[in-house]
């Protein structure tokens, strides 16, 4: 049974899955934008309301960690946990950290980027957050161009989309971008972005941020996000 994956270009989340595919090698799964992504029809079939979403093999399946998870049973090799239990737990601990205290972050500050609207409090808060977590990452990660375990895994799937929006979006709020001043982080981020999944990956995250500030400068953007809730308020009001 085929199956397609329903995906954004900016979206980190989809990135992190986008990436495990190009890194096994899967052929056989269709990548594609949902048609109705952010109106009450998307929210309606996938009610989590928020992609990645994989179709095709019975429910729809959403969140990103599902959905690698899922596909490293289903497609084995090359295998992107660990050869034994231990290395399968730090894989599964540094692909936390990207996701969680990095990536989960840096989505909920990128609001803030427009300076006129921007609360401060949430930028300290969040902000501060990830340059912590990033100074986590540099005791934890590995040495030879990899999170851990020599190779390419599903820590490496989780992390190359978080540092991506610590270097493009942290600045954008005011911040200085750690990596940097964290050596591990920086030698490691310098050797990640020449593996061909993950330079794919990095380059569809751009693509997709400059079409999203090519939006924003139009207005375009705005008026979206304003018709979006204003279905979604419409959408639940007549449900109730």
């Amino acid at each position: 049974m085929s199956l397609t994956l329903y995906s954004g270009d900016l979206s980190p989340y989809s990135a992190r899955v986008r990436m495990q595919i190009y890194a096994k090698g899967i052929t056989d799964i269709e990548i594609a934008r949902p048609a109705t992504f952010g109106t009450p029809q998307f929210r309606k079939d996938y009610p989590i309301g928020r992609i990645p979403v994989l179709e095709g093999d019975g429910e729809p399946m959403a969140e990103s960690e599902v959905i690698a998870e899922y596909l490293e049973e289903r497609y084995p090799e090359p295998s992107m946990l660990g050869a034994t239990p231990r290395e399968t737990a730090q894989i599964r601990t540094l692909a936390r950290i990207g996701d969680i205290y990095i990536m989960n972050n840096m989505f909920m500050l990128s609001p803030q980027s427009r300076a006129d609207t921007r609360n401060q409090g949430i930028v300290d808060l969040l902000g501060g957050q990830v340059v912590r977590n990033i100074k986590a990452l540099d005791k934890l990660i590995g040495e030879d161009g990899f999170a851990c375990s020599g190779r390419l895994t599903l820590a490496d799937c989780a992390i190359v989309p978080g540092l991506f929006l610590v270097e493009n979006v942290l600045p954008s709020v005011g911040m200085d971008n750690p990596v940097p001043s964290t050596p591990k982080v920086a030698a490691y981020w310098a050797a990640i972005q020449q593996q061909a999944a993950a330079a794919k990956v990095l380059e569809e995250l751009h693509r997709g941020l400059e079409e999203r500030r090519e939006l924003i400068r139009s207005g375009v953007f705005q008026k979206m996000m304003a018709k979006a809730a204003a279905d979604m308020a419409a959408a639940e009001n007549g449900a109730a």
